[in-house]
């Protein structure tokens, strides 16, 4: 569920808890999370409801001056109506973890460990350290760039640089990626073992 920055600021702030999608199915659930930009949303209900159940309140809960303009931004898409009720749950706990760049001996194992088992369960072969040695390199170049100078599509390649985020080794830009502190960290500490 892709939410507007200004939308995430706001609701941060306490003002927006309500918003509105039209989907096939949905993509988030009630007792689950979303983390965003911003940190941490708490998903606290999704319900089908119908345009007339939508209320000017609602639309104005949802960040929109009124329930007009948010229905226009809902008409021409397919799906159901949904109403997602969420609030700002905390800040990403990946932050925390890409920003500690000292590892003892065995966290740093255990993060070399995870890098083999991910390059083992790869259908394109290796490609962990690659990636990082090539963020390393080129920090905010843009995905399409990085991964066609390494000879592949754009959306595996963003998967991937998804699980490095996981593990707390790169973060996102405006524009493409940089290792974390802890992905420096890990990256000089697997280049040393080649």
């Amino acid at each position: 569920m892709l939410i507007k920055r200004s939308v995430l600021d706001a609701i941060v702030a306490g003002k927006v808890s309500l918003a509105f999608r039209r989907w096939k199915r949905p993509t988030v659930r009630a007792g689950g999370t979303l983390r965003t930009a911003v940190g941490v949303l708490a998903i606290e209900a999704v319900d089908v409801v119908s345009e007339a159940d939508i209320a000017e309140a609602d639309a104005r809960r949802a960040g929109y001056p009124s329930r007009a303009a948010l229905l226009e931004e809902l008409s021409g898409r397919d799906g159901r109506t949904y109403r997602i009720a969420l609030r700002f749950a905390g800040e990403d706990p990946r932050r925390q973890l890409r920003e500690r760049g000292k590892l003892d001996a065995s966290e740093l194992e255990g993060v070399l460990g995870r890098l083999d088992r991910l390059d083992r369960a790869s259908r394109h072969g290796p490609w962990t350290r690659a990636v990082l040695e090539l963020i390393r390199e080129r920090p905010g170049v843009r995905a399409p760039g990085l991964a066609a100078s390494m000879g592949r599509e754009t959306k595996p390649f963003k998967a991937d640089v998804r699980k490095l985020k996981e593990l707390g080794l790169t973060e996102s830009l405006e524009v493409g990626y940089r290792l974390s502190p802890r992905g420096k960290t890990v990256t000089r500490a697997a280049a040393r073992r080649r």
